[in-house]
Protein backbone atom coordinates (compact mmCIF):
# COMPACT_ATOMS: atom_id res chain seq x y z
CA UNK A 1 0.00 0.00 0.00
CA UNK A 2 1.26 3.48 -0.82
CA UNK A 3 1.99 6.06 1.84
CA UNK A 4 -0.63 8.81 1.85
CA UNK A 5 0.68 11.82 -0.03
CA UNK A 6 -0.26 15.43 -0.47
CA UNK A 7 0.94 17.89 -3.10
CA UNK A 8 3.25 20.76 -2.33
CA UNK A 9 1.67 23.10 0.23
CA UNK A 10 2.74 26.35 1.84
CA UNK A 11 4.75 26.27 5.03
CA UNK A 12 1.92 27.27 7.35
CA UNK A 13 -0.37 24.56 6.00
CA UNK A 14 2.47 22.07 6.12
CA UNK A 15 3.13 22.67 9.80
CA UNK A 16 -0.55 22.36 10.73
CA UNK A 17 -1.35 19.35 8.52
CA UNK A 18 1.78 17.24 8.29
CA UNK A 19 3.96 17.58 11.36
CA UNK A 20 1.38 16.25 13.81
CA UNK A 21 0.33 13.35 11.60
CA UNK A 22 0.14 10.03 13.45
CA UNK A 23 0.64 8.09 10.20
CA UNK A 24 3.39 8.49 7.58
CA UNK A 25 2.76 11.26 5.09
CA UNK A 26 4.60 12.25 1.91
CA UNK A 27 4.72 15.89 0.82
CA UNK A 28 5.74 16.13 -2.81
CA UNK A 29 8.07 18.97 -3.75
CA UNK A 30 8.27 20.40 -0.22
CA UNK A 31 11.91 21.51 -0.62
CA UNK A 32 12.28 21.49 -4.41
CA UNK A 33 13.13 25.21 -4.37
CA UNK A 34 16.13 24.71 -2.08
CA UNK A 35 19.40 25.77 -3.75
CA UNK A 36 20.86 22.38 -2.79
CA UNK A 37 18.12 20.53 -4.67
CA UNK A 38 18.43 22.84 -7.67
CA UNK A 39 22.21 22.42 -7.78
CA UNK A 40 21.85 18.65 -7.86
CA UNK A 41 19.48 18.72 -10.83
CA UNK A 42 22.49 19.41 -13.07
CA UNK A 43 24.68 16.50 -11.93
CA UNK A 44 26.18 14.66 -8.97
CA UNK A 45 29.32 16.75 -9.39
CA UNK A 46 27.34 19.99 -9.26
CA UNK A 47 25.72 18.92 -6.01
CA UNK A 48 29.03 17.89 -4.44
CA UNK A 49 30.55 21.22 -5.51
CA UNK A 50 27.65 23.01 -3.85
CA UNK A 51 27.99 21.05 -0.60
CA UNK A 52 31.77 21.56 -0.58
CA UNK A 53 31.11 25.26 -0.21
CA UNK A 54 29.87 24.61 3.34
CA UNK A 55 32.49 22.03 4.36
CA UNK A 56 33.94 22.81 7.79
CA UNK A 57 36.94 20.55 7.21
CA UNK A 58 36.10 18.53 10.32
CA UNK A 59 36.45 14.76 10.03
CA UNK A 60 33.35 12.65 10.56
CA UNK A 61 32.60 8.94 10.88
CA UNK A 62 31.46 7.04 7.78
CA UNK A 63 30.63 3.42 7.07
CA UNK A 64 32.54 1.49 4.41
CA UNK A 65 31.15 -1.75 2.93
CA UNK A 66 32.90 -3.83 0.30
CA UNK A 67 31.08 -4.68 -2.88
CA UNK A 68 30.07 -8.16 -1.70
CA UNK A 69 27.57 -6.60 0.73
CA UNK A 70 25.64 -4.82 -2.04
CA UNK A 71 25.00 -1.81 0.15
CA UNK A 72 23.16 -3.66 2.92
CA UNK A 73 24.22 -2.21 6.28
CA UNK A 74 23.97 -5.27 8.51
CA UNK A 75 25.86 -7.98 10.40
CA UNK A 76 28.01 -10.91 9.36
CA UNK A 77 26.38 -14.33 8.94
CA UNK A 78 26.31 -15.30 12.63
CA UNK A 79 25.73 -11.79 14.04
CA UNK A 80 29.09 -11.75 15.82
CA UNK A 81 30.34 -8.68 13.95
CA UNK A 82 29.13 -5.90 11.69
CA UNK A 83 29.54 -6.22 7.92
CA UNK A 84 31.19 -2.82 7.54
CA UNK A 85 34.01 -0.77 9.01
CA UNK A 86 33.86 2.67 10.56
CA UNK A 87 36.23 5.19 8.98
CA UNK A 88 37.20 8.67 10.17
CA UNK A 89 37.33 10.80 7.06
CA UNK A 90 36.99 14.42 5.93
CA UNK A 91 34.56 15.49 3.26
CA UNK A 92 37.11 15.88 0.46
CA UNK A 93 38.32 12.30 0.93
CA UNK A 94 34.77 11.03 1.35
CA UNK A 95 33.76 12.75 -1.87
CA UNK A 96 36.67 11.13 -3.68
CA UNK A 97 35.58 7.69 -2.46
CA UNK A 98 32.03 8.30 -3.67
CA UNK A 99 33.26 9.42 -7.07
CA UNK A 100 35.35 6.25 -7.39
CA UNK A 101 32.63 3.92 -6.09
CA UNK A 102 31.42 2.92 -9.55
CA UNK A 103 34.85 1.48 -10.21
CA UNK A 104 35.64 0.10 -6.73
CA UNK A 105 32.16 -1.25 -6.05
CA UNK A 106 32.45 -0.15 -2.41
CA UNK A 107 29.63 1.46 -0.48
CA UNK A 108 30.27 4.62 1.50
CA UNK A 109 27.67 6.02 3.86
CA UNK A 110 27.78 8.91 6.31
CA UNK A 111 24.62 9.17 8.39
CA UNK A 112 23.27 11.56 10.99
CA UNK A 113 25.93 14.21 10.33
CA UNK A 114 25.07 17.34 12.29
CA UNK A 115 24.60 20.12 9.76
CA UNK A 116 25.61 22.99 12.01
CA UNK A 117 28.93 21.41 12.98
CA UNK A 118 30.06 19.83 9.70
CA UNK A 119 28.37 22.02 7.08
CA UNK A 120 27.79 25.40 8.74
CA UNK A 121 25.62 27.75 6.70
CA UNK A 122 23.87 25.01 4.74
CA UNK A 123 20.82 25.21 6.94
CA UNK A 124 20.54 28.96 6.57
CA UNK A 125 20.68 28.65 2.78
CA UNK A 126 18.25 25.72 2.72
CA UNK A 127 15.80 26.61 5.44
CA UNK A 128 12.79 24.70 6.67
CA UNK A 129 12.52 25.73 10.31
CA UNK A 130 9.68 23.72 11.79
CA UNK A 131 9.71 25.28 15.27
CA UNK A 132 9.97 21.95 17.07
CA UNK A 133 13.40 22.31 18.74
CA UNK A 134 14.58 20.00 16.00
CA UNK A 135 17.93 18.32 15.40
CA UNK A 136 19.04 18.79 11.78
CA UNK A 137 21.25 16.20 10.10
CA UNK A 138 22.48 15.21 6.65
CA UNK A 139 22.90 11.69 5.25
CA UNK A 140 25.19 11.06 2.27
CA UNK A 141 26.14 7.92 0.38
CA UNK A 142 25.85 5.82 -2.73
CA UNK A 143 23.57 2.77 -2.97
CA UNK A 144 22.63 1.62 0.54
CA UNK A 145 19.98 -0.45 2.27
CA UNK A 146 19.12 0.40 5.87
CA UNK A 147 17.09 -2.33 7.58
CA UNK A 148 13.77 -1.60 9.28
CA UNK A 149 14.33 0.23 12.56
CA UNK A 150 12.48 2.76 14.68
CA UNK A 151 13.39 6.17 16.05
CA UNK A 152 11.83 7.62 19.17
CA UNK A 153 11.80 11.19 17.81
CA UNK A 154 9.41 12.08 15.03
CA UNK A 155 11.20 12.53 11.73
CA UNK A 156 10.82 14.81 8.72
CA UNK A 157 13.12 13.42 6.02
CA UNK A 158 13.74 15.58 2.94
CA UNK A 159 15.24 13.91 -0.12
CA UNK A 160 17.77 16.36 -1.54
CA UNK A 161 19.53 14.36 -4.23
CA UNK A 162 19.12 10.92 -5.76
CA UNK A 163 16.26 8.56 -5.05
CA UNK A 164 15.08 6.76 -1.94
CA UNK A 165 12.56 3.96 -1.55
CA UNK A 166 10.96 3.98 1.88
CA UNK A 167 9.07 1.05 3.39
CA UNK A 168 7.25 1.61 6.67
CA UNK A 169 5.67 -0.78 9.15
CA UNK A 170 3.31 0.20 11.99
CA UNK A 171 4.76 -0.08 15.52
CA UNK A 172 2.57 -3.09 16.29
CA UNK A 173 4.46 -5.14 13.66
CA UNK A 174 7.29 -5.62 16.17
CA UNK A 175 6.89 -9.39 16.51
CA UNK A 176 6.59 -9.90 12.75
CA UNK A 177 9.81 -8.07 11.92
CA UNK A 178 12.16 -10.40 13.83
CA UNK A 179 14.21 -7.73 15.54
CA UNK A 180 17.89 -8.36 16.28
CA UNK A 181 19.98 -7.61 19.37
CA UNK A 182 19.21 -4.57 21.51
CA UNK A 183 22.77 -4.12 22.75
CA UNK A 184 24.71 -4.73 19.52
CA UNK A 185 23.39 -2.78 16.56
CA UNK A 186 24.79 -1.29 13.35
CA UNK A 187 23.93 2.30 14.26
CA UNK A 188 22.36 2.46 17.71
CA UNK A 189 18.82 1.27 17.00
CA UNK A 190 17.71 -2.39 16.90
CA UNK A 191 16.98 -3.58 13.36
CA UNK A 192 15.00 -6.28 11.59
CA UNK A 193 17.02 -9.36 10.66
CA UNK A 194 14.89 -10.03 7.58
CA UNK A 195 16.34 -9.24 4.17
CA UNK A 196 13.18 -7.69 2.76
CA UNK A 197 14.42 -7.97 -0.83
CA UNK A 198 14.89 -11.73 -0.45
CA UNK A 199 12.95 -12.79 2.66
CA UNK A 200 13.54 -16.27 4.04
CA UNK A 201 9.96 -17.22 4.89
CA UNK A 202 11.00 -20.53 6.42
CA UNK A 203 13.11 -18.75 8.99
CA UNK A 204 10.87 -15.67 9.28
CA UNK A 205 7.32 -16.85 8.46
CA UNK A 206 5.50 -14.00 10.22
CA UNK A 207 7.27 -11.45 8.02
CA UNK A 208 4.48 -12.05 5.50
CA UNK A 209 2.14 -10.34 7.99
CA UNK A 210 4.47 -7.37 8.20
CA UNK A 211 4.55 -7.13 4.42
CA UNK A 212 0.74 -7.03 4.33
CA UNK A 213 0.79 -4.05 6.71
CA UNK A 214 3.64 -2.22 4.96
CA UNK A 215 3.40 1.23 3.39
CA UNK A 216 5.78 2.21 0.60
CA UNK A 217 6.83 5.28 -1.33
CA UNK A 218 9.66 6.53 -3.54
CA UNK A 219 11.14 9.97 -2.87
CA UNK A 220 12.50 12.12 -5.69
CA UNK A 221 14.62 15.25 -5.18
CA UNK A 222 12.57 17.83 -3.28
CA UNK A 223 10.12 15.33 -1.78
CA UNK A 224 9.75 14.83 1.96
CA UNK A 225 8.20 12.26 4.26
CA UNK A 226 6.93 12.57 7.82
CA UNK A 227 7.74 9.43 9.83
CA UNK A 228 5.93 9.45 13.17
CA UNK A 229 7.66 8.34 16.34
CA UNK A 230 8.23 4.58 16.66
CA UNK A 231 7.20 3.61 13.11
CA UNK A 232 9.57 1.01 11.69
CA UNK A 233 11.14 2.21 8.46
CA UNK A 234 13.51 0.81 5.87
CA UNK A 235 15.43 3.18 3.60
CA UNK A 236 16.92 2.14 0.25
CA UNK A 237 19.07 4.68 -1.56
CA UNK A 238 19.21 3.67 -5.21
CA UNK A 239 21.21 6.28 -7.17
CA UNK A 240 24.96 6.71 -7.52
CA UNK A 241 24.74 9.62 -5.07
CA UNK A 242 21.96 10.06 -2.53
CA UNK A 243 21.58 12.87 -0.03
CA UNK A 244 18.90 13.40 2.59
CA UNK A 245 18.40 16.10 5.22
CA UNK A 246 16.24 15.25 8.17
CA UNK A 247 14.71 16.96 11.17
CA UNK A 248 14.17 15.02 14.40
CA UNK A 249 12.03 16.28 17.24
CA UNK A 250 10.33 14.80 20.25
CA UNK A 251 6.87 15.62 21.55
CA UNK A 252 7.96 15.47 25.18
CA UNK A 253 10.65 17.47 26.99
CA UNK A 254 14.20 16.22 26.52
CA UNK A 255 14.68 16.10 30.29
CA UNK A 256 12.38 13.06 30.34
CA UNK A 257 15.29 11.06 28.95
CA UNK A 258 15.35 8.15 26.53
CA UNK A 259 12.60 5.50 26.65
CA UNK A 260 15.02 3.01 25.09
CA UNK A 261 17.37 3.50 28.04
CA UNK A 262 14.43 2.87 30.36
CA UNK A 263 13.66 -0.34 28.45
CA UNK A 264 17.25 -1.49 28.87
CA UNK A 265 17.07 -0.69 32.59
CA UNK A 266 13.82 -2.68 32.79
CA UNK A 267 15.61 -5.69 31.28
CA UNK A 268 18.19 -5.40 34.03
CA UNK A 269 15.64 -5.06 36.80
CA UNK A 270 12.66 -7.24 35.79
CA UNK A 271 13.21 -9.63 32.93
CA UNK A 272 14.97 -12.42 34.87
CA UNK A 273 12.86 -12.29 38.03
CA UNK A 274 10.77 -15.35 38.96
CA UNK A 275 7.51 -15.47 37.02
CA UNK A 276 5.29 -14.62 40.00
CA UNK A 277 7.41 -11.54 40.82
CA UNK A 278 7.38 -10.42 37.19
CA UNK A 279 3.59 -10.55 37.24
CA UNK A 280 3.51 -8.31 40.30
CA UNK A 281 5.92 -5.83 38.77
CA UNK A 282 3.98 -5.84 35.49
CA UNK A 283 0.93 -4.71 37.46
CA UNK A 284 2.92 -2.04 39.29
CA UNK A 285 4.36 -0.66 36.05
CA UNK A 286 0.94 -0.64 34.42
CA UNK A 287 -0.45 1.23 37.42
CA UNK A 288 2.32 3.80 37.86
CA UNK A 289 3.50 4.31 34.27
CA UNK A 290 0.69 3.56 31.83
CA UNK A 291 -2.40 4.27 33.94
CA UNK A 292 -4.26 7.21 32.38
CA UNK A 293 -6.72 7.64 35.25
CA UNK A 294 -6.07 11.13 36.60
CA UNK A 295 -7.79 10.19 39.85
CA UNK A 296 -5.50 7.22 40.55
CA UNK A 297 -3.43 9.20 43.05
CA UNK A 298 -6.08 11.63 44.26
CA UNK A 299 -5.96 10.05 47.72
CA UNK A 300 -2.49 11.59 48.15
CA UNK A 301 -2.36 15.33 48.91
CA UNK A 302 -1.18 17.16 45.80
CA UNK A 303 1.85 18.66 47.54
CA UNK A 304 3.01 15.17 48.53
CA UNK A 305 2.58 13.38 45.20
CA UNK A 306 6.18 14.01 44.15
CA UNK A 307 7.11 12.13 40.98
CA UNK A 308 3.53 10.83 40.67
CA UNK A 309 2.61 14.25 39.31
CA UNK A 310 3.59 15.26 35.77
CA UNK A 311 7.36 15.70 35.78
CA UNK A 312 8.97 19.11 35.65
CA UNK A 313 12.59 19.71 34.80
CA UNK A 314 13.31 19.95 38.53
CA UNK A 315 11.53 16.76 39.57
CA UNK A 316 12.97 14.92 36.57
CA UNK A 317 16.47 15.96 37.65
CA UNK A 318 15.79 14.79 41.20
CA UNK A 319 14.47 11.45 39.96
CA UNK A 320 17.53 10.99 37.75
CA UNK A 321 19.80 11.61 40.74
CA UNK A 322 17.89 9.02 42.77
CA UNK A 323 18.27 6.44 39.99
CA UNK A 324 21.98 7.18 39.64
CA UNK A 325 22.47 6.79 43.38
CA UNK A 326 20.72 3.41 43.32
CA UNK A 327 22.87 2.25 40.40
CA UNK A 328 26.00 2.91 42.46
Amino acid sequence: MDVRQIPQIDKTAFESIALDSTAPLVVRGLVEAWPAVQAGLDSDTAFLNYLSGFDSGNAFTAMKLDKTQRGRVFYNEDLTALNFSYERINFDAFRSELEQAAESGNTWYAGSINLEHWFPGFDQSNDLSIHRDELKSIWIGNQTRIAPHFDFPANLACNIHGERRVTLYPPEQLENLYIGPLDFTPAGQPISLVDSLAPDYERFPRFKLAEEAALTTTLQPGDAIVIPSMWWHQIEATAALNVLVNYWWRDSPSYHGSPLSALQHALLGFRDLPQNQRAVWRNLIEYYVFNEDDAAHSHIPANSQGVLKPLTETTASELRKTIQAHLK
